[in-house]
Parts: C-alpha cells; sequence; structure tokens
C-alpha cells in the first residue's frame, strides 16, 4: 500500500529561500509502515503514521525541505532515519548536533510489511542521493532526481549536471517501462514516458 501526502514550506540552500510543496510517501499496511521523506510538517506525517510502527524515515537525499521533519518525527515513533553518508555535508547544515541513525548504500534493502524497497544511490542533484526501487510495487521513489519532465535542479551546491544525466540513464531509465515515478515534489510519471526525452535534457542541459 502506498499513501501520498503532501506538506508545504520553505526550501533553503545557498542564501536564497523558496517556498515548496513535497511529496512525503507511505509505504505499508495496517501494521507498519515506511517513511520517505520526512518533509515540513511532523503533525501531519505522524497522524498518517497513526497507530502503526514506524520501520524507519528514509531520506532521499538531505536539502532542508526534505529532512526537516525527520528529527521530530523519529523523537515521536522511535524510529531511525536513514539517510546516505555522502550527504551528511548537506544533513550538518541542517541537524549540526545529530547524526542520521543509520546509512544507506547502493544495493541495500528495506523491507516494510513484506514489500522490499531497494536501494539504488544516483547522485548528482545531491551527493548522497538516492532512489528506493519497489519491483512488486512497480514503483521507484526518485526524491528529486528525476521528475516528470526531466532532472532535479543542478545549479546550487554539491549538485552535477553530468552526474545526475549518468544516474538517470544507467539507473533509472534502465527499470521496466511502466515502473510509476514517485517524485520529490509534483506529478508521477512513468518511467516509459520519460525515457525518450534523455537527450533533449541533455541539449537543454538541465
Amino acid at each position: 500500500m502506498i499513501e501520498h501526502l503532501v506538506t508545504s514550506g520553505q526550501f533553503t540552500l545557498d542564501g536564497g529561500t523558496w517556498d515548496v510543496d513535497n511529496n512525503v510517501w507511505l509505504v505499508g499496511d495496517d501494521s507498519e509502515v515506511l517513511v520517505i521523506d520526512a518533509a515540513h510538517d511532523a503533525d501531519a506525517i505522524v497522524a498518517a503514521i497513526g497507530g502503526r510502527r514506524l520501520v524507519a524515515i528514509v531520506s532521499t537525499h538531505a536539502h532542508n525541505d526534505h529532512i526537516n521533519a525527520a528529527a521530530e518525527v523519529a523523537d515521536r515513533t522511535g524510529a531511525p532515519v536513514l539517510l546516505h553518508e555522502a550527504d551528511r555535508v548537506l544533513w550538518d547544515a541542517v541537524y549540526p548536533d545529530r547524526k542520521p541513525d543509520g546509512s544507506l548504500a547502493d544495493g541495500d534493502e528495506i523491507t516494510v510489511a513484506g514489500t522490499v524497497l531497494r536501494v539504488m544511490h544516483t547522485p548528482g542533484h545531491a551527493p548522497g542521493a538516492v532512489c528506493l526501487y519497489a519491483p512488486e510495487l512497480e514503483t521507484v521513489f526518485t526524491g528529486d532526481t528525476l521528475f516528470q519532465g526531466g532532472p532535479g535542479a543542478t545549479g546550487r551546491s554539491y549538485s552535477d549536471f553530468p552526474t545526475i544525466i549518468d544516474s538517470i540513464r544507467d539507473r533509472l531509465l534502465s527499470l521496466p517501462p511502466k515502473t510509476v515515478v514517485r517524485t520529490g515534489h509534483g506529478d508521477t510519471t512513468v518511467i516509459g514516458t520519460e525515457t525518450p526525452h534523455l537527450e533533449e535534457w541533455i541539449q537543454r542541459g538541465h
């Protein structure tokens, strides 16, 4: 079962601040659940969890708008916050006095309610960006790596356009075409819809 929550707040990086809506994804059943990207609103996320056991809070990357409710949700539920180690520089800017509870690495598997989600390291938008692929659900949770219409932004610190293109080409577009792409912001899409547009993304440079 996949649940979707939209939360609103601010994204701050490199001295700029933007108002932004974030997708928070929950995967599980009636007894346990996983949260992907605890953004902005701990009360809303905890309410969505309800009385279920929270297995973990997985951060697709550590930009503040994707982790700014993570510590509070963790404190209120006892669940660990998991993050790829390469994103610690971004995490530490938000939580200088608190470390993530555990690390994510390419190929790791997280199981919730009998569903396996495979961690795919997809740097580019952020050095430690990951996607979570759930073959049984025919879904990949891409954070800010791939959106409907192209790659995530790479114009700010710790991001790189050639790197995100490599991640998308080599890791994401190789998934089955019917795989649903559940993103960090905005609407979902499908791998088969995005694949034909790779070259035009490269040509436009973003």
